[in-house]
């Protein structure tokens, strides 16, 4: 999948079929809506493409009105949301800054200058809540009267249901928000999972390790930035590791601000997802981790994010959600695993 920041970018395709949205978490409902518009594309020739904004329209409002709490959680970060769309078979996605000058823009003139002129878009399909413009006052009659008038085809996607439940970025928020990760799966179609590349942090896990005699290498963590300040998700989780060693990891981590830490921690006040492997191994080194790109799987959760007193509390706390996260995996995940296997025969 090409992928455009800005509508001037070298490479942007001349004509397109074309959806737009957020596509925070890319849901089953719009995985429906993206195997139309790929269908559209290939019927017309054009290339498939999404539009789609960076910062979400709603964290712009929301610093614009210094009103945090009017900004929504986000799911994914934008490397997962591109790696999803590109799995989903479109072949184009063009992120465009949301900002003052986007904000201010006219319904109008959002059709004549990012539509047409931007990407030359033939077919434009969106969702039944589409808004767009100055003050969302386009809405999709607006859009279909702007299509007959100037020549290109809209379509609209109706509300995506599962067993009578309409799928959405809110529902999957709010499943996240609880931690009730079958929930996740069943309206995202895939196990909630978050990527990225190992960076570095305190190496405060090999340390506390030292205190817990069962830990060998300590708690050692692979440490993830998750790029937004308030993820849909937070806690301590049962989780798979996958782009290491050639085989999924299981492991145990925090998805949060790691409140038991000082200002001393070189990632504080980011959101960080720590990963500890429950069985580290030994072909990857002590330092195996960092610089690669590896994708974790959340698949239970734990608890919520605990502020310890002091290290040792915070050790044994480890030691704990270690402990729990091993009887997950030969009890509930193993049953899991064992039923999938009779329902493939």
């Amino acid at each position: 999948m090409n992928i455009f920041h800005g509508l001037h970018a070298s490479g942007v395709a001349q004509a397109c079929a074309l959806t737009i949205g957020n596509f925070d978490g890319v849901h089953r409902g719009h995985q429906a809506m993206l195997a139309l518009l790929v269908n559209e594309a290939c019927h017309r020739d054009v290339p498939s493409c999404v539009l789609t904004f960076e910062p979400h329209p709603r964290d712009y409002f929301a610093s614009v009105q210094r009103k945090p709490d009017l900004a929504p959680a986000r799911i994914g970060t934008l490397r997962d949301k591109l790696a999803e769309l590109a799995r989903c078979g479109v072949e184009q996605t063009v992120v465009l800054r949301f900002n003052q000058e986007l904000a201010a823009l006219s319904a109008q003139a959002f059709v004549d200058d990012v539509l047409l002129r931007g990407l030359g878009a033939r077919y434009v399909l969106v969702g039944d809540d589409f808004r767009f413009g100055a003050k969302r006052v386009g809405d999709y009659a607006m859009l279909d009267a702007a299509g007959r008038a100037q020549g290109f085809d809209v379509a609209r996607m109706m509300s995506y249901e599962v067993h009578g439940d309409r799928v959405s970025s809110t529902a999957v928020r709010t499943a996240l928000a609880v931690g009730d990760m079958p929930e996740v799966e069943r309206l995202l179609g895939r196990r909630y999972a978050i990527s990225g590349h190992v960076v570095h942090g305190r190496k405060l896990g090999r340390a506390l390790g030292e205190r817990h005699a069962g830990a060998q290498d300590g708690f050692r963590t692979l440490n993830l930035r998750f790029a937004h300040w308030k993820p849909a998700a937070t806690g301590i989780f049962v989780v798979l590791v996958h782009g290491l060693a050639g085989m999924a990891l299981m492991g145990v981590a925090n998805l949060g601000v790691r409140p038991s830490l000082d200002a001393r921690d070189v990632n504080g006040g980011q959101v960080l997802l720590e990963v500890h492997c429950l069985d580290w191994p030994a072909q990857l080194g002590p330092e195996g981790g960092y610089g690669k790109i590896i994708r974790v799987e959340l698949l239970h959760k734990l608890h919520d994010e605990i502020k310890y007193e002091g290290l040792a509390e915070l050790t044994a706390g480890i030691a704990r959600d270690c402990e729990a996260a091993r009887q997950y995996f030969a009890t509930t995940y193993a049953q899991t695993r064992r039923q999938t296997t009779r329902d493939r025969i």
